[in-house]
């Protein structure tokens, strides 16, 4: 394999990173020391300094730590969309010396049945509008339903479009466990000693697999901080960099790029809700924000708009993203636009967000780019392990400081997520790929079933797994199809029971998965069969129906 990357690696920065030996929370104790009256936060036109932002966090984790008797190492579910509030109770967690279980807020009841259950959580952070989705789920083991208002952080006047939820006075909700967010301001509590260490758990974001629910990936504080201080200094980003963050704070490249790295440097996150092309836009012209992640997705809708020529997009020095591939065409016209790059980059929540980034001054086009610091990336053959030369297609396997310690509560999984190469512990991607003369890689395809809708993975097994619960399902088989808008989009290939024939139709499925599951992996097509093709073991040939 090409040791090439050597020749394109970005100017200044050392090939070693030393990180801080301390706790995730540390970075936000130093930038408030540092720069109290700057804005840490600006929600809507709403800015919360970085002094501000501290004090809340310090008052959420003593609320934690005395009345809901979170202790060191306990897991508290993080269910919300991109707000102050997330981020106040995110670095609350890790002060009161908890663990960070961040939920995508698409999930319904039953999807977050299995967090509960997992974890063993006792507490949780939700927004006012999901509480419904929460309370039939308070129990014996979740017993504090913590519940915030956006609109609490969102109270200057502002001009922008405001999602619904955002604009939502705070509601008085009278449920069993629950503390509503001002409550718990009011309370004045204050956290104990900051106990937890840079070996100790810090996030736990979930991510399914081919196979049963999803599972926890297990981070330290110190496999997060690698990358939160990675992915800064690739690009060379400073305590003067305003971010506009878009991507959801629940998943690793959200989490990472557009909070824990400004938070880390001192910057400022311009942050919105929920995408929005012209909301963003506004945002970008008004604050002046310089850096940006974007999916493809978002930068085709953005491009596409007839108002384009308008948006005054000239402070953006740096727009990068990942989850799936730049179409050539719309890399040009932005390139053609802004005078930049597009920067893709690739990571899994099993590495906390990147292994690896283009360089931003030799980016390739749909390409994963070249492993950061201290990453051994290589291609290998999926059966024997023998690492392939350049051009040659294998599975994509990564040793790094970021590779998770292994999935919660499931030493089988973690077992077969892991292999020993040359005497190190190299994580399984279940990627397939190739590396170039350059010492590039490239995504070929997917050993593992997985299905990207919009830069949103979608695993197959989950989704089958909650259909088989509609009383007319014998058999189901979810599979990828091609989607002008999404990439893909998920299909489920449906054989009905006995007497449901004709009673139940295509829509009718549709329907039901859409009330029961996150809408990006609820299936918006569905074929009837009258039995799916099997193998002679008696196991249903899905790569037939995909194919």
């Amino acid at each position: 394999m090409s040791d090439r990357p050597a020749d394109f690696w970005p100017r200044g920065l050392p090939r070693h990173l030393t990180i801080p030996d301390t706790n995730l929370f540390f970075n936000l104790d130093v930038s408030a020391t540092r720069y109290p009256d700057k804005p840490a936060i600006i929600f809507y036109d709403t800015p919360l300094t970085y002094a501000q932002l501290k004090h809340e966090v310090e008052l959420v984790a003593g609320y934690l730590q005395a009345e809901c008797g979170v202790r060191h190492g306990d897991r508290v579910l993080l269910y919300m969309q991109n707000s102050p509030q997330f981020i106040i109770a995110y670095y609350a967690i890790l002060r009161a010396n908890a663990v960070v279980v961040p939920v995508n807020p698409m999930n319904l009841t039953e999807e977050l049945r299995h967090y509960v259950d997992d974890t063993s959580a006792s507490t949780i952070f939700v927004p006012q509008d999901l509480y419904a989705q929460v309370a039939p789920l308070v129990g014996p083991t979740l017993r504090h339903v913590l519940v915030a208002a956006y609109s609490d952080h969102a109270t200057m006047p502002t001009d922008l479009n405001l999602p619904e939820f955002v604009r939502a006075p705070r509601r008085e909700i009278d449920g069993e466990g629950v503390t509503l967010w001002r409550a718990m301001l009011a309370r004045g509590c204050r956290p104990g000693p900051l106990m937890a260490g840079p070996g100790d758990l810090c996030a736990m974001p979930y991510t399914s697999g081919t196979t049963g629910l999803p599972k926890g990936c297990m981070h330290t504080h110190r496999s997060v901080m690698y990358n939160a201080v990675a992915g800064v200094q690739w690009f060379g980003s400073q305590q003067d960099t305003i971010a506009l963050s878009v991507l959801p704070l629940f998943h690793v490249t959200g989490m990472q790029g557009g909070m824990n790295g400004p938070i880390f440097i001192g910057g400022t996150i311009v942050l919105m809700a929920r995408w929005d092309r012209d909301t963003a836009a506004e945002c970008i012209r008004r604050q002046r924000a310089n850096a940006t992640q974007l999916i493809s997705t978002m930068v085709i809708d953005l491009l596409s708009s007839p108002r384009i020529d308008d948006y005054d997009l000239s402070s953006i020095t740096r727009l990068s993203g990942g989850g799936a591939a730049m179409p050539d065409a719309i890399a040009q016209k932005m390139h053609d636009l802004l005078g930049i790059d597009y920067v893709e980059g690739y990571g899994m929540s099993e590495t906390i967000a990147p292994t690896h980034i283009n360089p931003p001054a030799r980016t390739k086009k749909q390409c994963l780019g070249i492993p950061i610091q201290d990453v051994d990336a290589r291609v290998v053959d999926a059966d024997t392990l023998r690492t392939l030369g350049s051009g040659e297609s294998g599975e994509i396997v990564v040793h790094g400081p970021q590779v998770m310690l292994g999935y919660w509560n499931n030493p089988q999984a973690t077992a077969d997520t892991f292999v020993q190469i040359d005497g190190k512990r190299f994580l399984r991607t279940g990627d397939i790929g190739m590396v170039d003369a350059d010492g590039y890689f490239f995504m070929v395809d997917r050993l593992k079933r997985m299905i990207n809708a919009s830069g949103y993975k979608v695993w197959p097994a989950e989704v089958e797994a909650l259909m088989y619960r509609h009383p007319a399902i014998r058999e189901v088989c979810v599979v990828a199809s091609n989607d002008a808008r999404r990439g893909e989009t998920v299909k489920a290939v449906v054989a009905l029971k006995d007497g449901f024939a004709g009673r139940v139709s295509e829509g009718d499925i549709v329907d039901w998965a859409h009330q029961n599951m996150a809408a990006y992996k609820s299936p918006r097509i569905v074929e009837f069969r009258e039995a799916l093709p099997k193998s002679a073991t008696g196991k249903v040939q899905w790569r037939a129906l995909q194919d």
